[in-house]
Formats: C-alpha cells, sequence, structure tokens
C-alpha cells in the first residue's frame, strides 16, 4: 500500500510576487528578494496541511496549489 502525500507547488507564471503566502505559512513558502516564494521541497507535515490550505485559498493569483501522491 502507497502512503498519500500532499505537497505545495506554484506556478511561477500566474505568481506576481505578493507574499501573502509565505506571511500565513512561514514554516513552508520563504520569499525571494523580488517577493515570489520559494518553497521547500518534499511532503507537507501532517500537522502544517490546514495551513496549506488556507495559504493555497488566499493566493489572490491562485498560483499556489495542493498536489496529492501515492494512494
Amino acid at each position: 500500500m502507497t502512503r498519500r502525500t500532499i505537497a505545495v507547488v506554484v506556478d511561477p507564471t500566474t505568481c506576481d510576487g505578493r507574499g501573502v503566502c509565505a506571511e500565513l505559512l512561514p514554516e513552508w513558502i520563504s520569499l525571494d528578494p523580488w517577493g515570489y516564494p520559494i518553497l521547500r521541497e518534499g511532503a507537507v507535515p501532517g500537522a502544517l496541511l490546514d495551513h496549506v490550505r488556507r495559504a493555497v485559498a488566499a493566493c489572490p493569483k491562485l498560483a499556489l496549489s495542493i498536489v496529492e501522491t501515492g494512494g
């Protein structure tokens, strides 16, 4: 049986670097010098899932998304 994992991805062509995601999820997202997100790689820990969902929903350009793998 494969374990399901959650990852966060950003569409760099859609993002305009407002930084809302990093404000809501500083444990997983930092910003480059121009304000664009740098996401940690790998599976998001279960303890952060609610925060991830909130950051994805709050993105003004809808540039963040959640990707589920495994199953």
